[in-house]
């Protein structure tokens, strides 16, 4: 089976991150995209994800329910963290030895590759699908497989959803799947009640 990896933070997961998996199925022909929340990224500090490991994940379900080409695994976090894209790789072929296996990511992302743990090692694991936004320019790897896709800008922010969701102010027409708001306009107002003084 052709079976796209797709990691991150997905604090929460949006429209952009969902467009940027739809663009890497329909393009590149594989079978299922599986999203990959992080326990924690190694370029961020520790606690450091607005959302819970627990509720990313539930918001990420609510997100893919009705998407046959979509899952959601919890693999990484299960590891130990920091999150690390060779190690996830590594354990995915290893329970699925049969899989085809890409790895999703932004532009961004392609270009600090070199910046990842043992990026060379994850280089020979996977095929790299890059999604390009808009004019973003491509910057070739030598030795490394990779398939570019280009799509649309994407003026998604998952730092202004968070903001707008805490402050209670309308989110712009799309940005959020409706079933992973009102998640997480749940999440925010059970946090925020008072609690039970009877309990």
């Amino acid at each position: 089976m052709r079976c796209c990896l797709f990691g991150g933070s997905f604090d929460p997961v949006h429209a952009g991150h969902l467009a940027i998996a739809k663009a890497a199925f329909e393009a590149v022909g594989v079978q299922r995209v599986v999203f990959l929340p992080a326990a924690r990224s190694p370029f961020k500090a520790e606690g450091s994800t607005f959302f819970t490991s627990m509720q990313r994940l539930a918001m990420l379900r609510a997100a893919v329910e009705h998407l046959p080409w979509a899952e959601v695994s919890e693999m990484d976090l299960q590891f130990q963290p920091p999150s690390l894209s060779w190690r996830l790789a590594e354990a995915w072929q290893m329970a699925h030895p049969d899989d085809e296996l890409f790895w999703l990511m932004g532009g961004d992302s392609w270009r600090e590759l070199h910046l990842w743990a043992r990026s060379d090692y994850l280089a020979q694991l996977v095929t790299f699908i890059v999604y390009r936004r808009g004019k973003e320019p491509l910057v070739p790897r030598s030795g490394v497989r990779a398939i570019f896709v280009k799509g649309s800008e994407l003026p998604v922010s998952a730092t202004r959803i968070r903001q707008n969701l805490l402050s209670h102010t309308p989110l712009p027409e799309g940005w959020l799947p409706r079933p992973v708001q009102s998640l997480a306009e749940k999440i925010l107002a059970d946090a925020s009640a008072p609690a039970d003084p009877q309990s």
